[in-house]
């Protein structure tokens, strides 16, 4: 038997901060918007945005959604069409609100990325693939 991962939820204190960001900055659509539930639309794996204390609710208080976040529990690598466009992109978060926290540098892995946090501090990357140098 095998699973498919179908969606990431991300939790959020301001569910309604969190989803402008991902709707105004990152480009995707709003699919469903509730006061303590966004799922966005997008090309890839479903993206929600649920309050903490709806999760709390749904795990009938589980400690966890009720403790304060502490620290980067998840990252979203979103991929661009080239190097070029890490630059572009990462640039144009910035300029609309995102974090920076590194700015695109080509890695020895072979890809250029750059890394940025969204409101609620997670970091994220944007990365191309380099071409191949023959």
């Amino acid at each position: 038997m095998r699973v498919k991962l179908e969606g990431v939820t991300l939790l959020a204190s301001e569910v309604s901060v969190l989803a402008a960001f991902y709707r105004d900055v990152i480009g995707f659509q709003i699919a469903v918007e509730e006061e303590h539930y966004v799922e966005l639309k997008n090309e890839g794996v479903r993206l929600a945005i649920c309050s903490r204390s709806l999760m709390a609710d749904n795990t009938q208080g589980h400690e966890s959604y009720i403790q304060p976040h502490r620290g980067q529990a998840v990252e979203l690598n979103f991929e661009c069409d080239s190097p070029e466009s890490v630059y572009e992109l990462y640039e144009q978060f910035v300029a609309q609100g995102a974090a920076a926290v590194t700015g695109p540098t080509v890695k020895e892995w072979g890809h250029t990325t750059a890394f940025f946090a969204d409101p609620e501090g997670n970091i994220h990357s944007l990365f191309a693939v380099n071409p191949v140098q023959v």
